[in-house]
């Protein structure tokens, strides 16, 4: 299948070893693409014209990894010499067609599970209902599997466990295809396990009602603030997005705006990022790091290192059409040297997702690192970037044991003796979600909330994107590392209804 953002239509034929599983949707369980501008889902304003005289950026064709990986654009029989697949064809997507193209179709479930998914069916222009209302029948050509909880396979190699029961797992382990190597390829035992989220759809699932209960929660005199908490910060984002359809359309009033009229502070910068898409979230993100002067590289680290190839190709077409520029022409114009080539890597999202290892070629990884960084007078950091950004995470796993067993010590050793600054710490980001991406998450709460003062977007950042994916396994790590509950960091460095939000999504009871 095409990844979500390639603008591209979808094909009926079945996917190779060189495609990602068409199960693979980004972002977390039940995350529903962005829809076109009048869709009830999103407030994306129309496509951006563009100049005549401007000729948009053609990607390239990228070959398939010797590795197992795949090219983000699969070859097709139409024009197989053509930057894009079908002749004539225009990278922009059009603002009047679904960019978000239909995967395969799927049994569906049982009635009993209908309530987890806000099912869509855009299929030759016809849009199914929009959110299975107690008793409707799931659509049966969904492009997510509608099982209860169902968790789309992350970035792979990450192995915190298996969700919460409930994840189906269809393609864990299920690709086969050619090993390639000296015959000592595997396919991964621990490739696309999932992690555990603290924030579930709720039960019972009303809209209407909700959008009923928020209307009475801002109406009038004062501002019913544990209400607010109890809706939105106890949905997923799919319910959410419906939550504010039924809202416009209950009261024709944007439900964002009355937020940011009733409250204030943080509390209104986390309500009014948990009702935004967490596509379009991701993207304010970005380009808030980027935008004035200065650029936060933190932020371009925190999310291209740790993102999926999905995920990436997703955020990179919805940011061309909310902001009217590439990510990837943003990024190279905001950052410099070997930082910038490190971003472009990762933002072309081309790394091998197929979970397969080979031990032979962990060996011969591991010997090229050690000879591009510690035994030679200077680095070559194009070596440590292509292997970084282009190896999958059980392969790097193998690779940074084998550099190990070579040294005695750890590549994050050597990365910090042979590099510095920002470059420094994109690559070590890298290898610490290779190795343990709740640790990674971990750190990053742990320093927002460290020292004097809190770094309170970040903090909500983190917060928002992985709740629903592994913020179970991030609580877990951060009192392994930093001997307290996060729980009790989030209690000594923030207060009132802000406290008591961040709470709710991190799956703690409210206390005084």
């Amino acid at each position: 299948m095409y990844p979500f953002g390639s603008g591209m239509p979808y094909s009926s034929h079945p996917p190779t070893t060189n495609e990602p599983p068409p199960n693979a949707a980004p972002f977390g369980a039940g995350w529903v693409p962005p829809m076109q501008q009048n869709s009830p889902y999103s407030s994306t304003p129309p496509y951006p014209p563009q100049p005549s005289h401007h000729q948009p950026h053609q990607p390239h064709q990228y070959p398939p990894s010797q590795h197992g990986g795949y090219p983000p654009y699969p070859a097709s029989s139409a024009s197989a010499s053509a930057s894009y697949p079908y002749p004539n064809s225009n990278p922009y997507p059009n603002p009047n067609s679904n960019p978000y193209p239909m995967t395969q179709s799927h049994p569906s479930p049982s009635p009993s599970h209908s309530h987890s998914h806000n099912i869509h069916q855009l299929h030759g222009g016809a849009q199914a209902a929009p959110y299975p209302y107690p008793g409707a029948q799931p659509a049966t050509n969904s492009p997510y599997p509608t099982g209860s909880g169902f968790t789309p396979a992350m970035t792979a190699g990450y192995d915190a466990g298996h969700g919460h029961g409930h994840g189906h797992g269809q393609w864990q382990g299920q690709w086969h295809g050619h090993e390639h190597g000296h015959g000592h390829a595997h396919r991964s035992p621990t490739a696309h396990k999932e992690g555990t989220p603290t924030l579930f759809p709720a039960q019972g699932f009303d809209p209407v009602k909700d959008a009923h209960d928020l209307r009475k929660a801002m109406k009038g005199f004062g501002t019913d603030e544990n209400a607010l908490i109890n809706i939105i910060c106890r949905r997923t984002n799919e319910q959410r997005q419906e939550i504010q359809r039924q809202y416009k359309t209950h009261f024709g009033k944007d439900l964002i705006e009355d937020i940011k009229s009733e409250t204030s502070g943080n509390f209104e910068k986390l309500l009014v990022g948990l009702l935004q898409p967490i596509v379009d979230y991701y993207c304010a993100e970005l380009n808030d790091a980027m935008a004035g002067i200065g650029t936060d590289e933190e932020v371009l680290i925190e999310i291209l290192c740790t993102l999926s190839n999905m995920e990436i190709y997703t955020i990179k077409n919805q940011y061309l059409r909310l902001y009217g520029a590439h990510l990837e022409s943003e990024l190279k114009s905001e950052t410099s040297g070997n930082f910038k080539r490190l971003l472009t890597s990762l933002c072309t999202a081309a790394r091998d997702e197929s979970g397969r290892i080979d031990p032979d070629q962990a060996k011969d990884d591991a010997r090229e690192l050690l000879k591009a960084g510690e035994l030679r007078v200077g680095t070559d950091e194009s070596m440590f970037n292509m292997i970084l950004c282009q190896r999958n995470y059980a392969q790097l796993k193998m690779i940074f044991q084998e550099y190990e067993g070579m040294t005695g010590h750890s590549l994050e050793k050597a990365i910090k003796k042979e590099f510095s600054g920002d470059i420094m710490e994109g690559l070590i980001a890298i290898f610490r979600c290779v190795t343990n991406k709740a640790d990674y998450f971990a750190s990053r709460l742990h320093k927002a909330m460290a020292g004097i003062g809190t770094n309170d977007t970040q903090l909500i950042r983190v917060i928002i994107t992985r709740c629903e994916i592994d913020m179970s396994d991030i609580k877990v790590a951060f009192e392994r590392l930093y001997g307290k509950s996060l729980k009790s960091w989030i209690k000594g460095d923030t207060s009132g209804h802000y406290k008591h939000a961040l709470y709710a999504l991190v799956g703690e009871q409210r206390s005084s």
